[in-house]
């Protein structure tokens, strides 16, 4: 039977799982699916779920904030900030909501901070110039 090797890649670690019979993802054009022997393929996933199912027919669910996804000559590559692995959908839709989107609110603050900080630094060299 015809499989693909999936490997996971976030900021702290890789992840091998070979085996993979079928891979379904949402990028912004919407869902698709990759299926052993597809044609080399690159796209940006969406913040979300993606799936991918093995042999023995059991699907395993990803939770990520995106990811860049690259596949060539039987090999899926996801690189992401983080990610979650389980079987269980309404287990890592809860991690999903709780985990991530914080981690996207607390990014979400801290691009605040900075464009209040490039602002006041504009305002003193402003100021600074007026002098």
């Amino acid at each position: 039977m015809n499989s693909f090797t999936l490997i996971l890649r976030d900021s702290s670690s890789v992840t091998r799982i070979d085996g993979v019979a079928s891979f379904v993802g949402e990028d912004a054009s919407g869902s698709f699916g990759i299926l052993p022997g597809h044609a080399r393929f690159m796209a940006c996933l969406e913040l979300g779920l993606a799936r991918f199912r093995r042999h023995d027919g059991v699907w395993q669910y990803i939770a990520m904030p995106g990811a860049v996804l690259y596949f060539k000559d039987n090999l899926l590559s996801l690189c992401t900030r983080r990610f979650f692995l389980d079987d269980d959908y309404e287990r890592i839709t809860d991690t999903l909501t709780r985990q991530l989107l914080a981690e996207e609110e607390a990014l979400r603050e801290v691009k605040q901070s900075l464009v209040q900080l490039e602002q006041e630094v504009l305002k003193r060299l402003w100021n600074l110039g007026q002098e």
